[in-house]
């Protein structure tokens, strides 16, 4: 008995890189090493007495993948002990967590404020999608304190934003955004994917949800979709678990085997992708052929003081302007060897998107220019390779 709260108590104090090995691991009766990938989709019971306990929630179990399993809860007890969430749910993609994060509690006449710098499909949920269910939406400048006071109202439900913004890394302040929705009894939902769990921890700061595309640098090889929602257990276990059981974007338990792997590397991959960005970005800086450079880790970044607040680091995300337009853009990415086209990001190879005709060509020219995106920006998600061998990429390419 000694021994085992021994082991109890030095699992308390296990640091990040530890629990992403371990946390949450559930062994079979074989005893493997790695965890095992539960494939199936049903569950037998013992007898019917103990079918129906399942069912009715006296008795803890699986019941149907469609609801949880095994692999599956393995990696949303790992995601939880590393975000510092009570409880966690795994969902097919990135997006399918933004849309249950939101869908799974609001209802017509509730009132949502969102940062209007978001990804295409984040803002197509906030902008198009809840007002066809009756959800009001008012979209900010996410930067701006006061447009958060001026925009709450006494129906307002939840407020949603993305720090930093996808593509030009604009940032949110989360603790002063999460004070003024708290205000109204707002719950406070956030798009953390471009800092990653390692460089940035919102709950801590305030935030009710926390939600992931998996897919991006969890995973880190661009192997898989996956997603997850972390929060309170009331939250999780109340609201958001009933919608997924019944609406059905559940996570593949051979993407979440992946995904599992994938965060034993996570810390390590981070600081790499993050230590070769900051170079990156610094590299760009001193380059005629561009206008200027954005990257949360440089002390010309507008919100750098913000950034050393909230963000263990600059992240591996980096963007920027070329002279010229959309021509240039495009020659310049052409010429790219390392770097692949793709609007993906998080990946082991370093890749290179245009945001105004791929990600979000769906907003019009006003709207992208309003969020500072124009046919000269690019932006670079910085991957695992060398990067003296990324910076010879980029010169030959700009000078082309």
């Amino acid at each position: 008995m000694a021994a085992t709260k021994d082991k109890k108590k030095q699992r308390q104090v296990w640091r990040p890189a530890t629990r992403l090995v371990h946390e949450g691991t559930l062994r079979s009766q074989f005893g493997e090493t790695s965890e095992a990938v539960f494939l199936n989709s049903g569950y037998v019971y013992d007898n019917a007495e103990q079918a129906e306990r399942r069912f009715k929630g006296d008795e803890e179990g699986f019941v149907y993948s469609r609801y949880s399993n095994p692999t599956v809860d393995m990696f949303e007890k790992r995601m939880c002990a590393l975000e510092g969430a009570e409880a966690a749910r795994g969902t097919a993609s990135g997006m399918a967590a933004v849309n249950a994060s939101l869908f799974s509690f609001l209802k017509a006449g509730d009132h949502v404020v969102s940062a209007r710098a978001l990804f295409g499909s984040c803002r197509y949920i906030v902008e198009d999608l809840l007002p066809r269910f009756g959800v009001q939406t008012t979209l900010i400048d996410g930067r701006d304190l006061s447009a958060w006071e001026a925009a709450m109202r006494p129906n307002t439900r939840a407020v949603f934003f993305e720090t930093p913004t996808n593509p030009v890394l604009e940032l949110v302040d989360i603790e002063a955004v999460s004070k003024i929705a708290h205000k109204v009894g707002a719950l406070v939902v956030v798009d953390n994917v471009f800092a990653t769990p390692m460089l940035q921890r919102p709950i801590p700061l305030g935030v009710d949800i926390v939600v992931y595309s998996a897919t991006k640098h969890i995973d880190g090889q661009g192997r898989c979709l996956g997603g997850v929602v972390l929060g309170t257990k009331d939250f999780i276990e109340d609201k958001l678990h009933t919608f997924l059981k019944q609406t059905g974007p559940s996570l593949s338990p051979f993407n979440a085997w992946v995904l599992l792997k994938a965060l034993e590397t996570l810390p390590l991959r981070v600081e790499r992708h993050g230590a070769s960005a900051a170079a990156i970005a610094d590299f760009l800086a001193e380059r005629k052929e561009v206008v200027r450079v954005f990257y949360p880790g440089r002390d010309d970044h507008p919100q750098r003081e913000l950034a050393k607040r909230q963000m263990a680091g600059g992240g591996p995300m980096v963007a920027f302007e070329v002279k010229g337009g959309k021509r240039e853009a495009f020659r310049f990415m052409n010429a790219l060897q390392i770097f692949k086209i793709t609007n993906n990001l998080g990946d082991a190879k370093s890749l290179v998107t245009h945001p105004s005709t791929t990600t979000h060509q769906r907003l019009k020219p006003e709207q992208r220019a309003e969020l500072g995106i124009f046919d000269r920006s690019v932006r670079l998600s910085i991957g695992l390779e060398d990067v003296e061998d990324l910076k010879a990429d980029l010169d030959q390419a700009l000078r082309a």
